[in-house]
């Protein structure tokens, strides 16, 4: 009996362990409860990091507002009195992002303009009234404080870096509901003939950003920060008070960074000025080439570029040593400046290649 249960097992057996050693050789294991609850696409890391430094907004203030031609009767002005106009309160939103320990927060000009009382909440509960710093109506930026104990400032991506197809998270106060968070991807870089600021050098992206989201952070997988959401365009220019349908835009955070210190250290933002006005200039070879070159077409009187020598025809081909590949950034990365710098530039004159150097000035007040 036994030699024959033994004939039996052992075949079994060794079949049982055949099967043991192939599995392991291809690797198979059974599934856990672990790999059950793994996170492979979720960003929650991300938003745990960044969500402690945004904050919502609340902006109240007083406008006088015309009484309905239905108030004019005789009888009623009497008892309202003479006065055709009254005072009611606008209240509105918007989000902001702690960029400071000391309570600096930067946010979109348009949702604390002209308010009489500003209050920021923040993820944990805690309230405060803000202080506006100081504005810039030119990138639409504006910068506020508050004065609260153990704050969060957000970590800082370069948003220099950026890249289209590289996965962002919007996170911000949509039509008052609180923290919200909204998930796309870079659909473009360098945004701009949107005439909606001075300085237009946009981030596209596909994550929504809804009315009462502005200002609030544009984030990159890693928590950090790479933009302000400015606004929404749609067809019809509606801009940031439209809905959600449209093209979403975020101000890049190098360019907020270098507005909020500005703002702090001088009460205004400070931008180089060579006193140049340039056209671009596309040949067929720039074009080719993917390049831009900037054809001198206007020169300020006593400016700094002038007294570099430089001449109405001339085409501006480099910066500093950097080939012109976008018009518009050059004159970008010129305003970022500071005042009293020097500044190399490589013109084309002709047939010639000349070096000038230039003392970057303060641009003219209005």
């Amino acid at each position: 009996m036994k030699e024959f249960l033994a004939s039996l097992l052992s075949p079994t057996l060794a079949g049982a362990l055949a099967a043991a050693l192939v599995l392991n050789q291809w690797g198979l294991k059974p599934p856990s409860t672990e790999q059950g609850h793994s996170r492979v696409n979720s960003y929650s890391a991300a938003v745990a990091t960044a969500t402690p430094s945004v904050v919502n907004i609340y902006t109240a203030k007083l406008v006088e507002s015309r009484r309905t031609p239905r108030l004019n009767d005789p009888l009623l002005r009497r008892f309202l009195g003479a006065s055709n106009r009254r005072q009611r309160v606008e209240r509105s939103l918007g989000s902001g992002v702690i960029l400071t320990n000391e309570g600096h927060i930067i946010t979109n000009n348009h949702v604390i303009a002209d308010a009489d009382a500003i209050q920021v909440l923040l993820h944990d509960g805690r309230s405060a009234t803000a202080q506006p710093i100081g504005s810039d109506p030119a990138t639409d930026l504006a910068v506020l404080q508050i004065d609260l104990p153990a704050l969060t400032p957000i970590k800082l991506a370069d948003s220099d870096r950026a890249q289209v197809g590289d996965v962002v998270l919007a996170i911000g106060n949509p039509y008052g509901f609180g923290h919200s968070v909204s998930q796309g991807i870079i659909s473009g870089l360098g945004r701009w003939g949107l005439q909606l600021s001075d300085y237009e050098n946009y981030i596209q992206t596909d994550a929504s950003i809804h009315l009462g989201s502005s200002g609030g952070a544009l984030i990159n997988t890693a928590g950090e920060l790479l933009g302000i959401n400015t606004l929404i365009y749609t067809a019809n220019g509606e801009g940031a008070g439209s809905t959600g349908i449209g093209i979403n835009l975020a101000t890049p955070v190098n360019l907020a960074q270098f507005v909020l210190e500005d703002l702090v250290n001088y009460g205004t933002v400070v931008r180089g000025w060579l006193g140049v006005t340039v056209e671009f200039l596309q040949t067929a070879e720039a074009v080719a080439s993917q390049r831009q070159a900037l054809v001198v077409s206007g020169l300020a009187e006593d400016g700094p570029a002038a007294r570099a020598g430089l001449a109405i025809g001339d085409i501006i081909s480099g910066i500093n040593g950097s080939t012109v590949n976008d018009g518009r950034i050059t004159m970008h990365q010129i305003a970022r400046l500071r005042p009293g710098e020097a500044v190399t530039i490589e013109v084309e004159r002709g047939q010639q290649l000349i070096e000038l150097q230039a003392v970057v000035g303060s641009r003219p007040l209005g």
